[in-house]
């Protein structure tokens, strides 16, 4: 019963690069359904389909406008899989229940296909959890920006809730909100307005305060956003290298041997994928072309021209993302010589399956060379050309 265990996880592990695109393909359908539904049904003046006869005509416009705004936030978890974020897997899990929820409230033969999706999209994200693990680090100033505008938005509806009497039209906590949000970003549609100077004063104190808050919360937030598109399209290199690119060195992902293997790989053509800014960042200042993206997608490998590579080496601390670009690597250049360090000797094996031509453990060959050493063997490439025969262990026959 355990023989055919390992072969199990490797045909998984070879389709996961197709479930996990699946799934965002899906999650972005729904966004686009929930968006398309949720207009049609907002200027619907009445309720049809099955359901129509328990669904009151108020119930399902609401639902209407409450789907086209959930299928805004949808497009942002989408965008944030694609990334491979954590929390843009956790917002899919919360909001693909939702979207299915009003399209059944909806209950227009539009939304039909809403729900449908939606149940099918829910398994596909959950199932995949394990390629999200991508965490959102925000700065000192980013959360600080965060908070300015939650503040501000809740000094101005506790504030003009409070002072109700010196606004008209303002009798309700979403009334005080509403006043809040068009007056902080500055839209101010004149319906409810201050008709004594106290409010006039508060309303400006709102004004002034909302736009400092949105102007920060914008430049901080979205100003790295931008940086790092860029950085991710081309890193610090343009089409015209990347096109002369032609039997060069791919290295994907960044852990303790990356600095190692470009230092012996000084004076080759070698690019290096890498998922995190800094990481870019310190290999760009230190001379070394890279691109910032996910090594395990399709389109950043494309785009060093893996398919005219002379051969990836695959060695971060992360054996799981390692094999993922292993596996999406072989897919797109079946004859590419791959090689992989394992940082867990009983994932060697694993890598090998992934589609690595050579996998090491850097434990296992440093082990070996010690007592070797100890022994008074002080001929290492004798040692290393031995354990390399050995086996993918380093097991001796």
């Amino acid at each position: 019963m355990a023989g055919p265990e390992p072969r199990e996880r490797h045909d998984a592990d070879r389709f996961a690069p197709v479930r996990t695109r699946a799934a965002v393909f899906l999650t972005a359908l729904v966004a686009v359904l929930s968006i398309v539904t949720g207009i049609v049904n907002i200027g619907s003046t009445s309720v049809s389909g099955p359901l129509a006869v328990y669904v009151p005509e108020i119930a399902a416009r609401t639902a209407g406008f409450t789907g086209a705004m959930t299928g805004f936030l949808m497009l942002l978890s989408v965008y944030g899989l694609r990334r491979g974020y954590r929390s843009a897997w956790y917002s899919a899990i919360v909001l693909l229940p939702i979207t299915g929820l009003q399209g059944l409230v909806q209950s227009s033969l539009l939304s039909f296909p809403l729900v449908a999706v939606s149940a099918l999209a829910l398994p596909a994200v959950g199932i995949n959890r394990r390629f999200f693990d991508r965490t959102v680090d925000l700065t000192t100033t980013q959360l600080a920006s965060l908070a300015a505008v939650v503040g501000v938005q809740a000094y101005g509806t506790v504030g003009t809730y409070a002072l109700r009497e010196e606004f008209n039209h303002v009798d309700t906590v979403l009334d005080a909100f509403y006043f809040t949000l068009v007056t902080a970003s500055t839209v101010g549609y004149g319906d409810l307005t201050a008709t004594t100077q106290i409010g006039r004063l508060f309303s400006m104190s709102v004004l002034f305060t909302g736009v400092a808050s949105f102007g920060v919360a914008l430049g901080t937030l979205l100003g790295p956003l931008i940086e790092a598109r860029l950085a991710t399209a081309l890193g610090n290199m343009n089409d015209k290298q990347l096109d002369l690119l032609d039997e060069h060195y791919i290295v994907t992902g960044y852990g303790d041997l990356t600095e190692p293997i470009l230092e012996s790989l000084d004076g080759t053509d070698v690019v290096v994928i890498v998922r995190e800014e800094a990481d870019a960042k310190r290999l760009r200042d230190r001379g070394h072309e890279v691109v910032t993206a996910n090594p395990s997608d399709e389109a950043p490998l494309e785009l060093v021209r893996i398919e005219r590579a002379r051969a990836l080496i695959v060695a971060t601390n992360d054996d799981a993302q390692d094999a993922m670009a292993v596996l999406t690597a072989r897919e797109l250049n079946p004859g590419l010589r791959i090689v992989a360090a394992a940082t867990e000797r009983e994932n060697v094996r694993k890598l090998r399956r992934a589609g690595a031509d050579v996998v090491m453990s850097p434990a296992v060959l440093g082990g070996r060379l010690l007592v070797e050493s100890a022994f008074g063997n002080d001929n290492p490439e004798r040692v290393i050309d031995r354990i390399l025969d050995t086996g993918s262990e380093g097991r001796p026959n």
